[in-house]
């Protein structure tokens, strides 16, 4: 993996457009227009792409992690259905702000009711982004208003969660299930925009950038373009510093330490760590990573420490973020390690 020159920011002379193109969010920069260009989950493209060809798209419940693509694939697939017609064949809304039954009622359904001239076979594209936020109330309308206008309009729901979708939407729609995104894959796409926008960087730095999204591109994307405009080469150190997220290393060291039942040592560093300002979720989370990723600690021991870090997991997300909770995940580990039993 090669490094690239850093490009320098716009000067002066240079147009009011082409300084606002290089400043723009590379997250809608490189959002990609047309099916082919998606990243991952090869199978659900593949039968979006034979929908498209087809031209009968069918009622779709697009389900996965944030960060994958379920509102990218299906804003690609519109545009290939409706072509000229796109801007006013499509209404695209956010569920976790207009979750409102009259949002259903008003919108969704206006727009349903709307009269838009479109080839034989085309239908009009609603697409309800974190459809999982909705009411329940608003879902139960939203059912009625889909029965009715079955043969002008077709519906996108995008959630991450499917259980928070009321059966009968679901009944009515084709499940896609998205995957997390691969290392592999968010890296190829990662090396194509630092190639594009000239960005400096280290096989380190693009290592952190992944591990930091954990498989959400959306994620990976916005951290490279932070870093390369807050410290001007990306590498590992700046990745984690801009990103504000615990270093693994530490972590890792953390974990070594309780595999040699060495509590004072793990648990003065998870203090630094701690009174360093990270939220106890921001560590607990990292801890859950790099347990799963941690290859030179005893396979047997990283799937043993899932359990203790699960439950101060839960005691976290219920509200007790205090460092005893962690100083306790810690004792409980080195209590699993294989050299307990000697001591």
């Amino acid at each position: 993996m090669s490094s690239s020159m850093d490009i320098d920011p716009p000067t002066t002379s240079e147009s009011p457009s082409e300084t606002s193109d290089y400043y723009s969010p590379w997250l809608e920069k490189y959002r990609p227009k047309v099916l082919s260009d998606i990243v991952g989950n090869d199978d659900i493209v593949s039968r979006l792409k034979i929908i498209s060809k087809d031209g009968n798209m069918p009622n779709v419940l697009l389900v996965g992690m944030p960060g994958v693509g379920k509102t990218t694939s299906v804003l690609c697939l519109a545009s290939e259905l409706l072509g000229p017609s796109y801007k006013d064949a499509v209404l695209e809304l956010n569920a976790s702000d207009d979750r409102s039954i009259d949002t259903v009622r008003d919108n969704i359904k206006k727009f349903a009711q709307k009269k838009v001239t479109l080839p034989p076979g085309k239908h009009k594209i609603i697409i309800l982004d974190e459809a999982d936020s909705m009411t329940g109330g608003a879902q139960q309308a939203l059912r009625r208003t889909m029965e009715l206008y079955t043969n002008t309009t077709r519906f996108a729901l995008a959630c991450n969660e499917s259980s928070k979708i009321i059966e009968p939407l679901q009944s009515r729609c084709a499940v896609l299930r998205y995957e997390k995104l691969k290392d592999e894959q968010i890296l190829e796409r990662l090396l194509e925009i630092c190639e594009k926008e000239q960005v400096k960087y280290n096989d380190g730095g693009l290592e952190a950038i992944i591990f930091t999204a954990d498989g959400d591109m959306r994620q990976a994307i916005n951290n490279l373009q932070a870093t390369h405009f807050g410290s001007d080469f990306v590498n590992e150190e700046n990745v984690f510093k801009i990103c504000d997220q615990p270093h693994p290393a530490i972590v890792q060291e953390i974990l070594s330490s309780c595999a040699q039942c060495d509590v004072n040592n793990a648990v003065a560093l998870l203090q630094k760590l701690y009174h360093s300002g990270y939220a106890s979720i921001d560590i607990i989370n990292t801890f859950f990573r790099v347990s799963r990723s941690f290859t030179e600690l005893d396979e047997q021991f990283r799937l043993d420490c899932m359990k203790p870090i699960g439950e101060a997991n839960l005691k976290i997300n219920g509200g007790h973020t205090s460092l005893l909770q962690l100083e306790g995940m810690i004792a409980s580990i080195c209590m699993i390690s294989p050299n307990y039993a000697s001591l």
